[in-house]
């Protein structure tokens, strides 16, 4: 099975305007997810709507590709990249592996756990998850999107608010009677099924809860999940890049 990793990174951020191009350590970030990506994948691209994201890549060797600024999400962008460096290279690959820009402490094993499930055929997307260490703020905190899951780790629904909702027990408990996920927002997708997904409109729990996948729950298609102890640090604000130095 032939895999592709396309970094989507933008310029433009609320909270932290050119993250991709901030240094951490002698590095900008782009760099580190570049190479962690690299270390688990042959096929690695970042895909960009900024010349200076694009001129960054270029000189410490990687590839990048330049993409519509009008993409609705990185999801859009990922498969404009990824078609592009098929048609450029004359390749074909099965699975298209979606890497956020911003998350410099990828390791390859989370790659490798993304890779191995695409060996169950229904699997249509591919996606990580982490529990939660006991921490009833970071599990009500609605900025961390929390996975329920079966038995066979097929997606049951991602939300922003806390599930299961445990109706006898003191919330404060919750966390010792159930183990709770965090989803990480690393996808892998079938690439028949990212053509199709970008062509779905909104759906109405997508909007309700403002989280991409729920659109594709919604539309049928087979969200399959891996778990993963190792939790990475999202470089969203000055201050994660301020940890984020801490950790090296």
């Amino acid at each position: 099975m032939n895999f592709l990793t396309v970094i989507p990174a933008r310029y433009a951020s609320t909270r932290f305007p050119g993250k991709p191009l901030a240094l951490l350590g002698a590095k900008p970030v782009v760099q580190w997810v570049y190479e962690r990506a690299k270390e688990a994948c042959d096929h690695v691209v970042v895909a960009t709507d900024d010349a200076r994201i694009a001129e960054a890549v270029d000189e410490f060797g990687g590839i990048a590709i330049m993409t519509s600024p009008d993409h609705p999400s990185g999801t859009d962008r990922c498969l404009e990249a990824a078609e592009a460096y098929m048609a450029y290279n004359g390749l074909d690959f099965d699975v298209v592996i979606n890497v956020q820009g911003d998350e410099p402490f990828i390791v390859t094993e989370q790659v490798e756990l993304l890779k191995s499930l695409f060996d169950n055929k229904t699997v249509d997307i591919a996606t990580l998850v982490s529990p939660f260490v006991n921490d009833m703020e970071a599990i009500f905190n609605p900025n961390n999107v929390k996975v329920s899951f079966a038995k066979n780790g097929k997606a049951l629904y991602f939300s922003r608010s806390v599930i299961p909702y445990y109706r006898d027990e003191d919330f404060k408990l919750w966390a010792k009677h159930h183990t709770y996920y965090h989803h990480l927002g690393m996808y892998a997708y079938r690439l028949s099924v990212l053509q199709e997904i970008t062509q779905l409109l909104p759906s109405s729990l997508e909007k309700a809860e403002s989280l991409e996948q729920l659109r594709w729950l919604e539309n049928g298609y087979n969200i399959y999940i891996g778990k993963t102890t190792k939790r990475s640090i999202g470089i969203d604000t000055p201050e994660d890049l301020a940890e984020a130095e801490a950790m090296l």
